[in-house]
């Protein structure tokens, strides 16, 4: 009789599959304005305490590389969170935007289908995804943050 030891050492071992190393965090922030020491103020993200129809947010994704290779051609997508509506860029990269989650444009190119037949130019609020490229590889261990305006619906 075998000892059930090392039944359980022969059989096959599992193979787990590799961690991705894109690492991505989406937070929703409050600019508030901070006076400096001297007499300026400067904008801060915070999260926010109270928000109600109409004001304003920061939508950040953060992503970083956790891996050990360069991660070349990244693309990072992410809807806009249920109760917010799509104001603008934040920041040097503008992202794609989308409609329905699928085409992304730039906003003069974006369409809606009417119902009838026939489109329209979408609006911002109609905006449900936004896309960003990054023209350079993440290195391991590198990362960054991308933003775009909002507001509570």
């Amino acid at each position: 009789m075998i000892p059930l030891v090392l039944l359980a050492a022969a059989a096959p071992a599992a193979v787990a599959p590799a961690p991705d190393p894109l690492r991505l965090e989406t937070r929703i922030l409050a600019e508030r304005r901070v006076a400096a020491a001297d007499g300026t103020t400067r904008v801060e993200l915070v999260p926010p305490t109270r928000t109600g129809p109409g004001d304003p947010v920061v939508v950040e994704v953060r992503y970083r590389n956790g891996g050990t290779q360069p991660i070349g051609g990244l693309v990072v997508a992410n809807p806009v969170p249920r109760g917010l509506t799509y104001r603008g860029p934040r920041g040097a990269t503008a992202p794609e935007l989308s409609v329905d989650g699928r085409t992304f444009a730039a906003p003069g190119d974006l369409r809606i289908a009417l119902p009838g037949g026939g489109t329209r130019p979408a609006a911002l609020s109609d905006v449900t995804h936004v896309r960003w490229r990054l023209p350079d590889p993440v290195k391991p261990g590198g990362g960054g943050e991308l933003a775009f305006q909002a507001a509570v619906r």
